[in-house]
């Protein structure tokens, strides 16, 4: 009997304020596969959301699959696939960044491609449109990313300061992505460019370096946050919050999960995050544990 394959992803939270679809992190939140070689395609879903997964052919990972075998012109061959879920799906945590990255790492691995990492996360890039949720899937912790003319995927990792934690609030309700983002301009101004250029920066420089000063400037954001805060109830007034131990707060990838930074030992600051999340009628959940440091898996 051939031994399973079993694939690790972490979830993810992108842009990170300023950093539109270039900046991500990795969250202690996973999807993990395993799989063995099979005469015929079986799907099981476990976990979190396992009842909207598909166990069929169309189910995204498998899909993805598919999509490695069509990229190098060769068959698929099928599989015995266990899925188990623990990321929430459509709240802004890279549920399907993850879904990506698993189904191109079967892929290879069902056809014996022997692909490294830097090529699992071109593909999973290209096939996820941009490369922020992926990169911070793979290599885990914090990622810059740009994809270069060629499509190629550039990205750098940063381990997180010591003196700074990250925790996730995720309301009970689903923003899709596709949503989220058909409220966005399709031009900005020179000024919002230039705004998010400068925001951008200084927050790389702030988690590469652990300056707490350029908090809460570093997560300012005009390019996406604004125009998305009709779709969250009481992102406006969280993006406003100020007190003693919180860095700031961000909308997690398109929402409507919150990323909050803050000092070590301020893990209080989450509650005021929640309360008003509360007052405007949503119930939530706290993801906390810092960042996941390990990124892509597979044993």
């Amino acid at each position: 009997m051939i031994p399973a394959t079993t694939v690790r992803v972490p979830g993810s939270s992108a842009n990170l304020g300023p950093g539109f679809d270039a900046l991500g992190i990795a969250l202690p939140v996973y999807l993990e596969c395993s799989f063995t070689p099979s005469d015929r395609l079986t799907i099981q879903v476990k976990g979190r959301d396992a009842d909207i997964i598909s166990t069929g052919a169309n189910n995204l990972i498998w899909e993805t699959a598919l999509s490695v075998a069509a990229r190098v012109h060769r068959p698929l061959p099928l599989a015995d696939l266990t899925i188990t879920n623990g990321i929430p799906l459509g709240k802004g945590l890279g549920s399907s960044a993850a879904a990506i990255v698993a189904g191109v790492v079967i892929g290879e691995r069902l056809l014996g491609l022997n692909w490294k990492p830097a090529r699992v996360l071109d593909e999973a890039a290209r096939l996820e449109g941009h490369p922020d949720n992926v990169a911070a899937s793979v290599l885990g912790s914090v990622v810059a990313s740009a994809v270069d003319p060629g499509g190629l995927t550039h990205s750098v990792r940063l381990n997180m300061p010591d003196a700074f934690q990250a925790a996730v609030i995720v309301p009970n309700f689903q923003l899709p992505t596709k949503e989220a983002r058909a409220v966005l301009p399709n031009s900005y101004s020179k000024a919002d460019a230039v705004f998010n250029i400068q925001r951008s920066a200084l927050l790389i420089a702030a988690l590469a370096t652990g300056d707490r000063s350029a908090f809460p400037t570093a997560l300012d954001d005009r390019l996406h946050q604004p125009y998305r805060a009709s779709l969250v109830p009481g992102l406006s007034e969280i993006l406003r919050l100020r007190a003693p131990g919180l860095l700031g707060c961000a909308l997690s990838g398109a929402g409507p999960a919150v990323l909050a930074f803050y000092e070590k030992g301020s893990e209080h600051v989450t509650d005021m995050i929640r309360q008003i999340f509360a007052m405007n009628g949503c119930t939530t959940e706290l993801i906390s544990g810092g960042v996941c440091t390990t990124g892509l898996e597979i044993f």
